[in-house]
This record gives C-alpha cells, sequence and structure tokens, in this order.
C-alpha cells in the first residue's frame, strides 16, 4: 500500500484543525455560560515560559499551512498573528482549512523527496520532505494542538477524547 504526501498532510490537518475549531465554539460557551471576562480563556499557559492558548492555535495553524505549502513548493499565505480572540482563532482555523483544501495531491507528488529548507529563530532546518513531516512536521502540529485541548481542559471546558478526535 502506497501512502501519498497529501493524505499525510491535508487530510490528516483539516479533520483535526475542525475539531479544533469546534473545542473553541465549547470553550466560548464556556465562557459565556461563567461569565468568565474577555482574554481570559485566551491567555492560559501550561508554564510561564511557554507559549498562551492563542499562541498555541496560531502555531497549530501555521505548521499545517506553512509545512504543506513547502512540502508543495508552493508559498504558504500570511496570516498575521493578531487574533485576540476565541472568535478570531477560529476565523484563522476555517481560513487555514480553506487554504489546505485548496493544495491538490498532485502538488504533494514526490515531495518526499523535495529539499526542504526551513528558517526558524536560531537556525536553518534542511532535510528531505519525507524526514521533514515524519521528524518535525506532525510532531510540531501534534504537540500544540494538544497543548490547546489540554488548556483547554484545565480550565473547565467539557471536552472529551471524542472532542479532540473528531468523528474517528
Amino acid at each position: 500500500m502506497s501512502l501519498s504526501v497529501h493524505e499525510m498532510t491535508v487530510q490528516v490537518f483539516v479533520p483535526m484543525l475542525v475539531n479544533l475549531g469546534k473545542q473553541l465554539e465549547k470553550a466560548a460557551a464556556f465562557a459565556a455560560a461563567k461569565k468568565i471576562e474577555a482574554g481570559v480563556i485566551e491567555s492560559l499557559r501550561v508554564a510561564p515560559d511557554m507559549f498562551p492558548l492563542t499562541r498555541q492555535v496560531q502555531l497549530t495553524t501555521d505548521f499545517a499551512k506553512n509545512s504543506t505549502a513547502r512540502l508543495a513548493g508552493i508559498e504558504p499565505p500570511k496570516f498575521p498573528d493578531e487574533e485576540k480572540t476565541l472568535a478570531e482563532l477560529q476565523q484563522r482555523i476555517t481560513r487555514t482549512i480553506e487554504w489546505l483544501q485548496s493544495v491538490k495531491p498532485e502538488q504533494l507528488e514526490g515531495a518526499e523527496h523535495r529539499h526542504i529548507v526551513t528558517p526558524l529563530r536560531t537556525r536553518t532546518l534542511e532535510m528531505d520532505g519525507l524526514p521533514f513531516l515524519q521528524r518535525w512536521v506532525m510532531p510540531n502540529f501534534f504537540f500544540h494542538l494538544t497543548t490547546t485541548y489540554a488548556l483547554l481542559r484545565q480550565a473547565g471546558v467539557e471536552l472529551g477524547k471524542q472532542d479532540f478526535l473528531g468523528g474517528v
């Protein structure tokens, strides 16, 4: 059995981002019901030296769109990191999903062999497409996605494993 890069990226990212959007909907309803001040949930952190929930969501979407674009050899859409509310984060998720759905399987053909160069804050990451996807993209995407889920659970939002996994 052969597995395409499109199946490993777009077809994984889209449903997980849909689930993330639904988690944020539940968080917004929870905040409204509990009369939680705007910005409280968005600024939650696991630890003082970690990014807040807002940045976790931004990074989740960034890893999905930027990595898929790099693998396809195309320019990723630029989203300024200006979201401050759960509603704005949901809009960012929607824009990311719409862009991902525009990437065709043929754009990712051969991407497992494409040499990927990714500038980071303190270094440049260089590797071929398959190890880039396996060792960099997927672990980072799921790290930020899971951190967001954990922050919402810690705040008291009623989420379960199925909210994370969706309708699997």
